[in-house]
């Protein structure tokens, strides 16, 4: 098993910045892939970044150039650096974890979520 915990969240204007982070605890497994999905009032979840073990990342075409996202293995943390918020990117930002190290965009393809945290860009 492993369990997600999100910090980071919070009010920001737009412009502005924010970093989320989420640490992973677990008992046997580690986690392979870590990425960041996000659901808006009303919407589906979707994709945001994802990084595997290796460092590799990808991301949804609406936030490459402005989100970042990085990863401490030794800390078994990844982060979400995210600058230039825009209103639309108001939701609530889900950690995500899969013990296998392909980089997928499919929330069906990962084991374990966290509980996730509001970022709120007021315009």
């Amino acid at each position: 098993q492993v369990q997600l915990v999100e910090s980071g969240g919070g009010l920001v204007q737009a412009g502005g910045s924010l970093r989320l982070s989420c640490a992973a605890s677990a008992d046997t497994s580690r986690p392979g892939t870590m990425g960041w999905f996000r659901q808006a009032p009303g919407k589906e979840r979707e994709f945001v970044a994802g990084i595997n073990r290796s460092g590799y990342t990808n991301y949804a075409d609406s936030v490459k150039g402005r989100f970042t996202i990085s990863r401490d293995n030794a800390k078994n943390t990844v982060y979400l650096q995210m600058n230039s918020l825009k209103h639309e990117d108001t939701a609530v930002y889900s950690c995500a974890a899969r013990l296998l190290s392909g980089l997928i965009s499919l929330p069906q393809f990962y084991d374990f979520w966290g509980q996730g945290t509001q970022v709120t860009v007021s315009s």
